[in-house]
């Protein structure tokens, strides 16, 4: 269940959560690309961000799902679930607050997140 929480109204790079930042971390560690957050707390009621990124291929995929994971967990962050590791195409983890996305290239241009949740203010990572 998502617990109730304040989201600051500036959204910066700077006021994100800590949580947030170690997973951009983590994958940038591991070479996600184009990784962009969105602020959904004001658009929709089941999380407060989106996570997006993609790899290359299915093994840098899972290799970063498998560093965000690690990185969270040393913090003592746990996934509520973690699906599409198998095929890596669209992997989602979610942690409630947050749901992080790894897509193939192709995938993430056929399901365009950002463009569905365009009404969301969005930050751009390189």
């Amino acid at each position: 269940m998502k617990k109730a929480r304040k989201v600051e109204r500036k959204f910066s790079k700077r006021s994100l959560p800590p949580e947030i930042k170690i997973t951009i971390k983590a994958g940038q560690a591991k070479k996600g690309e184009k990784l962009v957050v969105l602020r959904l707390a004001e658009v929709c009621s089941f999380t407060d961000f989106f996570v997006i990124m993609h790899g290359n291929s299915p093994r840098q995929n899972v290799a970063i799902c498998e560093k965000i994971e690690e990185d969270l967990r040393k913090e003592n962050i746990k996934p509520l679930n973690i699906e599409g590791a198998v095929h890596a195409e669209w992997i989602l983890m979610d942690y409630g607050d947050f749901i992080v996305h790894i897509f193939s290239k192709r995938a993430r241009e056929y399901y365009a997140l950002e463009k569905l949740w365009g009404d969301a203010p969005m930050l751009e990572f390189d």
